[in-house]
């Protein structure tokens, strides 16, 4: 008995210490990377300090003024060079006005000096001929990491570009800044044990939103022009409506990004490993105007990306639909029933729609059919379909990120038990006060047969909505966007809040976000008064989590049919006109 206790303590002693050993590998990794980062922000800074030696003369704050557009115009008529516009770009980053503040940055892409090279002996000058392009973590590039902020990603490379940054440079553009994402992809937080908190540039109390965060945080402070996200929720929208920025979530098969990557990829950078079928995931720009989104879809959608991936349909951008001044019969919802927003984020819509109609367009009410249902049924089923299990396989010997571990925690409950706390405590309303209302949402797909009758499902709603679009006889949806921005920490409190974008995402419906006002005195003390859907700890929390952002941008969405994304944009162009004719 005593040699078997003993054999016993030392089976507990020996896991102790892997354990031990476990972690602190992980710290040593997270370290390295840490490291690599500074010594990149330190060669570029030397690098940007040379370039400044070498021409003084540089109109730094002109150049970082300029609209993509005129920016860009410039550089093909040759009156800027693409060395010019980059140091100007890399000095703003480097210098860390923007990245010491908002931790934005993930890593600089060194290469780029290479890729100015390229271009510069290029006779022909490509639409983004010189500029500087941001992209978010998980895309890949030529000689990076693509880590979703996960430490089992930290120590492989992409052995070459993702098709997505070779139309890019084909284009002429300058991929020079890797941007912050949050653990995983999965929230609309951004934060990883490894690079940290990424915090909003227009008020450091807030968060940039995510899981673009870091594109969002990056385009805002500045630091960047033009940035490629990705959205399978809200990603790209949600950092566009915290940060004031404009943002396209396209059709998801209208721009694809075929990742290059030398091992097998997690669900998050995939979208979903296992249910792509169900929701996929957009790849799109962000930027500060909506001119600068359609000069990069026109750049995107050419002949190279058709060929390099001939999944993405032929169909090159139709300018005749963005340049159009035709009136547009225009939908429009203010609440969709299911989570509540703020009054200012329902003023903005209001306003938006009157100024449209004053404009000469249609406005029409237009109802979004069952989106409980939709939330609760088609999209938490096609994330979790079986339950959670691929997601916390990404985590396994990882950190998890402080705002993430209520949603790991929940999928670490046994199926059984989640059932039980589902029935029993549907009828409270105590649920975020308990950390169970993600719980109770997250069902699985127990078969193959489930899962095929789960996307039938999603097929059979889109057809419906589509149907009742038709029956309106619409050109487009006006509709709100979560927001403003959230104080750091609570997005990952309000997981399902973001029901106003992700409805998008199971319909693959081609949206983007337009700031058209900001948080007024007014909104700030009509905030106090909002009682959300039941004055519940949900509702309460989402008060709380908005409350402080007088002055932040207040944006709104804008809608197409699938394909339709010159339509979407021209749309966006329209309510960003009038909301800065006001």
């Amino acid at each position: 008995t005593s040699a078997a206790l003993v054999l016993l303590g030392g089976s507990v002693a020996a896991l102790g210490v892997w354990k031990w050993l476990g972690k602190k590998m992980v710290q040593r990794k997270m370290e390295e990377a840490r490291r690599t980062r500074d010594e990149g922000m330190k060669k570029m800074a030397k690098a940007v300090q040379q370039f400044r030696e070498q021409v003084p003369s540089v109109q730094r704050d002109a150049i970082l003024s300029l609209p993509l557009l005129e920016l860009a115009g410039k550089l093909q008529e040759g009156s800027l060079s693409p060395r010019t516009v980059l140091y100007t770009y890399l000095e703003k980053v480097s210098a860390l006005e923007v990245t010491q503040q908002t931790n934005c940055l993930r890593h600089f892409i060194l290469e780029c000096e290479e890729q100015l090279q390229e271009i510069e002996g290029h006779k022909e000058k490509g639409l983004l001929y010189g500029i500087p392009v941001s992209i978010k973590d998980h895309i890949g590039h030529k000689g990076q990491l693509a880590t979703c902020g996960l430490v089992q990603f930290l120590g492989t490379l992409m052995e070459e570009d993702s098709v997505l940054v070779k139309v890019l440079k084909r284009q002429g553009a300058i991929p020079f800044a890797m941007t912050n994402v949050p653990q995983s992809l999965f929230s609309y937080n951004c934060s990883n044990p490894i690079f940290g908190q990424t915090l909003n540039p227009l008020n450091l109390q807030k968060s940039p939103g995510g899981s673009s965060g870091g594109e969002g945080a990056l385009i805002a402070g500045g630091g960047s022009i033009l940035g490629m996200g990705s959205d399978m929720g809200g990603s790209i929208r949600l950092p566009c409506s915290f940060c004031g920025l404009c943002g396209l979530k396209p059709t998801a098969s209208r721009l694809r990004w075929v990742l290059a990557l030398p091992f097998q990829p997690c669900p998050c950078q995939l979208g979903s490993r296992g249910n792509a079928l169900g929701i996929p995931c957009a790849l799109g720009p962000m930027a500060r105007d909506v001119d600068s989104l359609a000069l990069c879809m026109k750049a995107l959608l050419c002949q190279e990306m058709f060929q390099l991936d001939p999944t993405v349909p032929p169909i090159p951008f139709n300018e005749q639909v963005f340049s159009s001044s035709t009136p547009l019969r225009v939908g429009y919802y203010d609440t969709d029933g299911y989570f509540p927003l703020p009054p200012c984020m329902r003023r903005a819509v209001k306003e938006t729609r009157s100024a449209l109609q004053a404009a000469g367009h249609q406005l029409v009410l237009f109802s979004p059919p069952r989106v409980p249902y939709v939330m609760t049924e088609l999209f938490m089923k096609t994330c979790f379909a079986d339950g959670g299990r691929s997601w916390l396989d990404v985590f396994t010997g990882d950190i998890v990120d402080p705002g993430l571990k209520s949603q790991v925690n929940s999928c670490k409950i046994p199926r059984l038990v989640k059932k039980l706390l589902a029935l029993l405590l549907k009828p409270l309303q105590f649920l975020l006060l308990l950390k169970l209302k993600d719980v109770a949402m997250i069902s699985t797909c127990r078969s193959v047969k489930e899962m095929w009758n789960h996307h039938h499902q999603i097929q059979e709603y889109r057809s419906q909505f589509i149907a009742q679009w038709k029956e309106l006889q619409l050109d487009v949806v006006l509709c709100p966007v979560l927001g403003p921005a959230f104080t750091s920490g609570y997005p990952g409190k309000l997981l399902t809040a973001i029901s106003s974008t992700m409805l998008y995402n199971v319909l693959d419906f081609p949206a983007g976000v337009v700031p058209v006002s900001t948080v007024t005195e007014a909104d700030e003390e009509e905030l106090k008064l909002y009682k959300g859907c039941c004055d519940d700890p949900w509702d309460r929390t989402l008060k709380q989590a908005v409350s402080g952002a007088l002055g932040m941008p207040v944006a709104v969405q804008c809608v197409a049919l699938p394909w339709q994304e010159e339509l979407c944009l021209r749309f966006m162009k329209e309510v960003e006109t009038l909301s800065r004719d006001k």
